[in-house]
């Protein structure tokens, strides 16, 4: 089953601003903004570009919703989720019998677009003889249902959007560029979340905006991780992230070590931090008389009993003296390494009397 959006607003309904759905404060995000303001007053294509996740479909009801066109229908639609047999009637409709199975009129998306917005996401993945058929469309404003004989006009803006290289898909026979100059009279570049961190705050906002129950909350180093994520996903994998954390952390305050958690990273092992022996701490450590490590690692013949429990307990001193000095005495990252939450790190610091290791 094919899925279609299909929005009209009520009169009464005020539209949401520009500054509500394009968020951040980040001067590329500035520049967006502005360029949607000024193509939204005309009727002319627009042709929106960036990779899966970044918001290109918020962008195109932004653009609607700030055009004169706001009051009449938004009807979106995805080129690559409806089969290649489909996609004609999806957009021109079709008459009753016109082939199997279509037992009743059917209008198509143009139609219900008309005298509003058509918003065609994944254009790149319209297979080619369908590219002929809405060109001829937008030259012409006229439709023709399948199995009709009447051409039908239409008054519909077309918003377009598309993840790949429309210049690649050119090249490669791919997508027509008549086509392309047709929907593309504004071509906007979306950008990727990497390429504005700094806008990640205002959008965790966003996202707990209207929540109900206790939200996760984040500390600034926690914000800081975030900032340092590829983001593959764009911001589409920052809500998810933002959805999870209140699922998860409902009420808590994440720090980084929470974080990566959340983002599913792998930890660094601490075989791969050298060992360091107690008496080069740089600091003078208050705690009891230990085994060396090196004492620790020697086994030892069961010809009479040993004391397990402090054994264990010497290893675990040695690995936490070891992950401090490795994160130079901050507790989070330390805690981070030895996969533990910073409370409980704290808590068998005050154990081992390791308190003035800490920065």
């Amino acid at each position: 089953m094919v899925t279609t959006t299909v929005q009209a607003p009520a009169k009464y309904e005020k539209p949401v601003s520009i500054e509500e759905m394009l968020i951040g404060k980040s001067p590329i995000m500035g520049t967006l903004r502005d360029m949607v303001r000024r193509v939204a007053n005309s009727s002319a294509s627009v042709m929106i570009c960036g990779p899966s996740g970044c918001g290109k479909e918020v962008v195109a009801r932004a653009i609607h919703n700030a055009s004169p066109r706001t009051a009449k229908p938004y009807v979106a639609l995805n080129c690559g989720a409806i089969p290649a047999e489909l996609i004609e009637s999806e957009l021109f409709g079709h008459e009753r019998g016109a082939f199997t199975g279509a037992q009743a009129r059917r209008t198509g998306h143009f139609e219900n677009a008309d005298k509003g917005t058509l918003f065609l996401d994944e254009i790149g993945d319209m297979r080619f003889d369908m590219q002929v058929k809405l060109l001829r469309v937008l030259e012409d404003g006229l439709i023709s249902r399948i199995g009709g004989n009447s051409n039908i006009p239409v008054d519909v803006r077309i918003i377009s959007a598309t993840h790949q290289k429309i210049d690649k898909a050119i090249l490669d026979g791919r997508f027509r560029e008549d086509l392309f100059f047709r929907l593309g009279v504004v071509v906007l570049q979306v950008p990727d979340l990497a390429s504005r961190v700094e806008d990640i705050p205002q959008l965790i906002a966003h996202f707990q905006k209207g929540r109900t129950g206790q939200l996760c909350q984040f500390d600034d180093s926690a914000i800081q991780r975030l900032s340092m994520h590829d983001w593959p996903g764009n911001v589409r994998e920052l809500r998810n992230v933002i959805e999870r954390a209140n699922i998860l952390f409902s009420g808590e305050t994440l720090d980084a070590f929470g974080v990566d958690q959340l983002l599913g990273r792998s930890l660094p092992k601490l075989a791969a931090v050298p060992a360091l022996p107690v008496t080069s701490l740089p600091v003078a450590v208050d705690m009891p008389d230990i085994v060396p490590p090196a004492a620790v690692a020697a086994p030892q013949p069961f010809g009479a009993p040993i004391d397990l429990k402090a054994q264990i307990e010497r290893m675990e001193l040695e690995r936490i003296q070891m992950a401090l000095i490795h994160a130079e005495g901050v507790i989070s990252e330390a805690a981070r390494l030895l996969t533990l939450k910073r409370t409980t790190l704290i808590e068998k610091m005050r154990k081992y009397r390791l308190e003035k290791i800490a920065a």
